[in-house]
């Protein structure tokens, strides 16, 4: 069975977004198709395992640059090109640039247990906090993969909001000083 990865960026002191909603705190740099380091390599390897991505209303529209993002090389091709489902019950459609539109669903909990069901590579929640929480509600997040950037900011919304029981699978630092860590949602 397909298995729901929800992937965050945070901080050191569990901040997954600024008091403003801002990620200022990211330490990500633009995918260079000649040059590929250890980090570009994770990331490539998270890309290349899903063929899904599902966010929330509010981080589709954070993120619809990345349709015509030049900087990012293979990794953005990638992330273009998977299928993609917006959970939201305001909007009627969501473009992505020149690539085909993201599906909206108004019951995101029933589309992924239907797309589990599925044959295919594994879904990828990216970003979506809100919609993380109640997905985790339901216990459909299969994976925590933790982008730890090496900075704190004190205050902001938190990652977990309630007790997660969480079994490590991997945990690697990288040369721009984030490190990865992967856990297993262990079933409530």
């Amino acid at each position: 069975m397909r298995k729901l990865i929800a992937q965050q960026w945070v901080t050191l002191d569990n901040i997954v977004a600024e008091e403003d909603g801002g990620l200022g705190f990211v330490s990500g740099e633009p995918f260079d198709d000649g040059t590929r380091t250890p980090f570009q390599d994770s990331a490539m390897n998270l890309i290349e395992s899903v063929d899904t991505m599902i966010l929330g209303a509010t981080t589709y529209t954070q993120s619809t640059g990345w349709a015509t993002a030049d900087d990012q090389g293979e990794y953005g091709r990638k992330l273009n090109e998977l299928a993609k489902y917006v959970a939201s019950t305001t909007l009627d459609d969501a473009p992505w640039g020149d690539f085909p539109a993201a599906t909206v669903v108004a019951d995101p909990a029933a589309t992924i247990r239907e797309l589990k069901g599925r044959g295919g590579k594994n879904l990828w929640l990216w970003g979506s906090l809100t919609l993380m929480q109640s997905l985790f509600d339901e216990g459909l997040i299969d994976e925590v993969r933790l982008l730890v950037c090496p900075t704190t900011r004190g205050a902001g919304r938190r990652f977990f909001q309630d007790r997660q029981d969480l079994s490590l699978i991997e945990a690697t630092g990288f040369e721009n000083g984030v490190v990865l860590l992967r856990y297993e949602v262990n079933s409530k």
